[in-house]
């Protein structure tokens, strides 16, 4: 039952409550969590030859590093459809995508201008539906490859934990689901996604 307190600077009443001092301490509890735990992802740095992601946040502080797995011909930037090979450069995050093949994926905005005219000038299709996602949905589209690499007759289990170990993509980068769940839970689009060799 609240009850009122005068105070003798003021000529006002306030109302004190016990119910109401415990809801005002818990929503400043869970106001100032929420700061705490929220971080603003400026922008995503990969680094090929070390096979890792970085989140890079607006205070240019590494908030979380991730191996990847890129595609079957990592090396170089990507110039034509089909080559295999993930791009280089500076893209940008541009779409979430909640129901891809691989989990979850963010689409990079590769090709730009520059890679299309590129190809065109060698009469290639510089490709693209280059993405960061999580592993497949089912194997039905690499059994080709896996069966190149002798992991054709491995569980649907086992197979996940030993692609992890393999560059295994089309030109994408990929991470695990449980990754790709936390980096869709941080990353809005659109985002900046630094490419190195």
């Amino acid at each position: 039952m609240p009850f009122f307190e005068r105070f003798s600077t003021h000529d006002t009443f306030h109302i004190y409550s016990p119910m109401k001092t415990s809801l005002l301490t818990l929503f400043i509890s869970v106001l100032s969590t929420q700061a705490f735990a929220e971080v603003e992802i400026k922008e995503l740095r990969v680094y090929k030859n070390e096979r890792k992601i970085e989140l890079i946040t607006k205070e240019e502080q590494v908030y979380k590093t991730y191996k990847i797995m890129l595609g079957r011909n990592p090396e170089g930037h990507k110039t034509k459809d089909g080559d295999n090979k993930t791009p280089e450069g500076t893209y940008t995050l541009d779409i979430k995508n909640p129901t891809s093949k691989f989990h979850k994926a963010f689409h990079i905005s590769y090709p730009n201008t520059l890679d299309i005219l590129k190809a065109r000038m060698h009469g290639k299709n510089p490709g693209g539906n280059i993405m960061l996602h999580g592993m497949p949905n089912n194997f039905s589209e690499m059994q080709d490859w896996l069966t190149s690499v002798k992991l054709d007759s491995l569980s649907d289990e086992t197979l996940r934990s030993s692609l992890l170990n393999y560059d295994w993509t089309n030109g994408c980068i990929a991470v695990t689901d449980a990754e790709i769940d936390e980096i869709y839970s941080i990353v809005d689009v659109p985002t900046k996604i630094v490419i190195n060799p």
